[in-house]
This record gives C-alpha cells, structure tokens and sequence, in this order.
C-alpha cells in the first residue's frame, strides 16, 4: 500500500467543550486482535465523548485508514498478520499524518519498540484507567485541540469484561490447538500476556513468560504448552460457570 494514501481526507476539527468528554469529535481507531483490550478502550472513548472504529488486524486497519481519518489511533504491538511496530511506523510516516498515534502492549519492554517506530506515547496493558487512557491522547494532541486551562482527571476505572475476555481464551486455546510452529509460539505469548494482563491473572501471566524464555533458549515446549492449554482450559470453565 503507499503511504500517501493514509488519510488523505482533510482532518476534522475537534474541540475538548465538556470537562467529562474531553475528546468529544474525535475518532479513535484501536487495532486489537484481543477483544479484551479493545473492548476496554471502546468504554473509555464512550466514557471520554470519542467514536471508536475497531481492526483486528493490519490487514482490517490498513482498509480502514484508506477510508476513514482517525483522530487518533491506537496500535496494539502483537497483531495476528504482523509486527505492530511496522504499522506504527507506515501510520507515522504518512502524509498528512494522524495527529496521535499509541503504542499498546501487555509487554513494558515493547515502549522502545513503539517509540522508535514513530509513536506520540505508549500504554501499557490492561488499559484500565480513564485518566490515563485521555492523558496519553491529549498531550499528543495538536496545541489548538487540546483543552484550555486546568482540567480534573478523572478516577474512574474500567474492568475486564467477562463476555470479551472468554473470547479471548476461547481463542488462545484455539491456537493452541494448533501450534506447531515458531509464529505461532510466539503469537501465543504476546497475545496470552496481554489477556493475563487484562484479567489480573498472575498464574497465566507468568506460564506465558516461561514460554517465552524456554522458546528463546530453545528448550522443548510440551511442557509449557500443556501447562498453559490446562490453564486456559480451567479460566474458560470458571467464566462460563460465572
């Protein structure tokens, strides 16, 4: 795809009017294969005044972005058909640009990455706080859009949602079903990372590190592979039950 064709519509104006909704007019566009994540950053735009449009991949974002022209955009770092730090780096440098451009990760370590590629900020999974999340868009905002004088941050919060995060072990143990090769190891670290994030699952978490370690000394995996299935395994059955 040439970059050029990136937003080539004129950007809209936006004004922050409503100290609740200070990104009222503005539309997000979150590329997010976890439906966790995305469904998280669709209450908090609800919650800030902002639409939202959703990918799930870079295929899916790239259609989008030759149609509509976010505000913002928000660029999950692991993505099903590739790297997120590429289409960081394809939305960065196109002309005329996105005004906000943010890495998302349940992997600190994964800033550097996104900030090199051309990202405005990064924020780190699970993307729960309102206060964070219009943080993070406001002050890469262009001067004139952004809200004049002081401005109350908001406490507010936001869960997981039960429904979403269902989908997403239904999906790891899909994968999981059928990995067999090196891509898929290590989509399935990634994603399962960002999940374990999400729900606060600390077990979870720590097994996709481990799988992660012993992929990149090259140890066998069975073991961490059957220990995670087992996991998965078990959170499905307690949130169907739920």
């Amino acid at each position: 795809m040439e970059q050029d064709r990136i937003g080539t519509d004129t950007l809209p104006t936006w004004r922050a009017n409503l100290p609740d909704r200070p990104l009222a007019g503005l539309t997000v566009l979150v590329i997010e294969d976890s439906r966790v994540a995305s469904e998280a950053v669709r209450l908090l735009c609800l919650r800030s005044g902002a639409r939202i449009r959703r990918a799930d991949s870079i295929r899916t974002a790239l259609r989008h972005l030759q149609t509509y022209r976010p505000g913002a955009v928000i660029v999950d770092m692991g993505l099903p058909d590739g790297n997120g730090a590429d289409m960081i780096a394809t939305i960065a440098k196109a002309n005329p640009r996105v005004p906000v451009v943010l890495g998302i990760s349940g992997d600190p370590n994964n800033r550097a990455a996104a900030m090199a590629a051309g990202a405005d900020g990064f924020l780190d999974k699970p993307i729960e706080s309102l206060a964070v999340f219009q943080e993070a868009i406001l002050s890469a905002l262009p001067p004139d859009a952004r809200p004049k004088g002081l401005r109350v941050l908001p406490d507010d919060m936001i869960a997981a949602d039960p429904g979403a995060l269902r989908d997403d072990l239904a999906h790891v143990a899909e994968v999981l079903s059928l990995a067999d090769d090196t891509a898929a190891i290590d989509y399935i670290v990634r994603f399962l990372a960002g999940v374990a994030r999400s729900a606060h699952d600390r077990m979870l978490e720590d097994a996709a590190t481990t799988l992660a370690r012993d992929h990149s000394e090259g140890k066998a995996l069975a073991t961490d592979l059957a220990r995670i299935s087992g996991l998965v395994q078990d959170r499905l059955a307690s949130v169907q039950a739920s």
